[in-house]
């Protein structure tokens, strides 16, 4: 019961052998629950009342991340027809030089400074030039020229973003999916989400698995207690897909990305760059960030630069980030991020073209690695077509689960009480030896993902407020 949707409280009540009834769709809060017996079994009513309130209030913003999400999943094929000609061409016979194809692409767009080149990587691909600092397009975005590898010909110009390449229309929905269009304080929509993924996701988990199997089934069954167990039995199956995405996506957020960067650091696993210092250390201290080295020919030159890369193993694709100045190196880095990727880097000396440093990806710390790996398996290239349409499936499922608990929660109401809550008091059933430190983890859980703690610790008063002021009411 992996389900990022609001559950229903007949999981913490009795249900019958048989398929259900309208009695069987009435609330009981007051009858003890069959499979509620073990060491743990007074935790359970506890997880259904959390997975029942965060299911009701988070699942809005769930659902518009399932919705983006799955946009931007189909937005790699979409993005190779809609810009097929900027992207590709017919494969010729002799490839000019790298140099000669940003001259081109210079001559068509003299325009802002080169920030980096991909040359082609393929038979039928076009190379690359990216231009920054041009007039109306977005300061973290570049303009990108593609041009024929072949015949030196510029086939367009478009606005792209970010590592992978994205172009306009990828682009428009990687933010939607991201932020809403609204910036910084958009992307704290996607981080809440996010923080609560795997909350619901793994409290459906607990829910499912301790019911008892005659009552998970589906075949037989009609009514609220169908769909709970359609609800339970598709996110039993997407729940690893749904912890996946929580924890990955949490990676690269505002707060909680934040924190978790600065525990890698603090292990010594954060992401290594190669080393910018040309020989005899006089361009120490310039990084692998993106250079603005005008046509970005400085000393031996593209061709020999991108030579002595290949010469270090560095097949394509690869990306050529010119000097960031005149005392600067180049970076020859591989930007492959399907399996297996590539990723390996170097340094080159302008002035010799020597290679002054090397990194490969394999050397790279253990938590680099998995962060490289998760971001790219969530983002949809690690694994190409097949990655991205687990993705979509994954988006269709968390849409399904989602619909399917609001159901539960507007029958659980039966016309008279729209969706009224798993019963107060669950906390209190507890055993101190097992509430303390679950409230110690959570609390610590919390600090780390402050859009998982700051909204849980306001559920809670909240909750407590109401339940103060029922019984008020009931002792007047």
């Amino acid at each position: 019961m992996s389900t990022p949707s609001p559950t229903s409280p007949a999981l913490g009540s009795p249900g019958a052998q048989g398929p259900a009834s309208d009695e069987d769709e009435a609330p009981q809060p007051t009858a003890p629950a069959p499979e509620s017996r073990g060491p743990w079994a007074p935790l359970r009513p506890l997880v259904l009342r959390l997975h029942f309130y965060a299911g009701v209030f988070v699942a809005p913003f769930l659902l518009v991340a399932a919705v983006t999400g799955f946009l931007y999943a189909g937005a790699f094929q979409a993005e190779k027809l809609v810009y097929a000609h900027e992207m590709t061409v017919p494969v010729g016979d002799t490839r000019l030089p790298v140099s000669a194809q940003v001259g081109a692409a210079r001559k068509a767009h003299p325009e802002g400074t080169v920030s980096a080149v991909r040359p082609s990587p393929e038979d039928d691909a076009t190379t690359r030039v990216m231009l920054s600092g041009v007039k109306g397009v977005d300061a973290t975005h570049t303009l990108a020229v593609f041009v024929d590898p072949y015949t030196g010909q510029v086939r367009g110009a478009l606005e792209q973003y970010g590592s992978t390449g994205a172009l306009p229309l990828r682009t428009w929905i990687d933010e939607f999916h991201r932020d809403l269009h609204l910036g910084e304080n958009g992307r704290l929509y996607s981080e809440f989400a996010a923080s609560w993924l795997w909350v619901i996701a793994g409290g459906g988990l607990v829910l499912w698995f301790s019911r008892r199997r005659a009552l998970r089934r589906v075949r037989g069954t009609s009514g609220r207690r169908r769909t709970l167990g359609l609800h339970g039995t598709i996110g039993a199956w997407a729940a690893v897909g749904f912890l996946f995405l929580s924890a990955t996506g949490l990676t690269w957020s505002t707060y909680a990305g934040a924190n978790i960067d600065e525990l890698r650091t603090s292990l010594g696993q954060s992401t290594p760059s190669v080393s910018a210092a040309a020989s005899g250390g006089d361009h120490a201290g310039h990084a692998s960030a993106s250079g603005s080295g005008g046509d970005a020919e400085h000393g031996v030159g593209l061709d020999k630069i991108l030579a002595a890369a290949r010469a270090e193993g560095l097949g394509d694709p690869v990306e050529i980030v010119p000097p960031a100045e005149a005392s600067s190196v180049y970076v020859v880095k591989q930007v492959q991020r399907s399996w297996p990727e590539k990723q390996d880097a170097v340094a080159v000396d302008p002035a010799t073209g020597e290679v002054t440093d090397v990194l490969r990806f394999a050397d790279h710390p253990l938590l680099a690695k998995l962060t490289r790996w998760g971001i790219d398996l969530h983002t949809g290239v690690l694994f190409g077509l097949v990655n991205q349409i687990a993705l979509m499936l994954l988006a269709l499922g968390l849409i399904l689960l989602i619909v399917l608990g609001y159901l539960m929660w507007w029958r659980r109401g039966r016309g008279s009480s729209f969706g009224r809550p798993v019963p107060r008091g669950a906390w209190a059933k507890v055993p101190p030896y097992v509430l303390v430190p679950l409230m110690a983890a959570v609390a610590v859980v919390g600090y780390f993902v402050p859009l998982l703690g700051i909204p849980l610790a306001g559920f809670i008063v909240v909750d407590v407020v109401l339940g103060e002021i029922a019984h008020r009411r009931r002792a007047a």
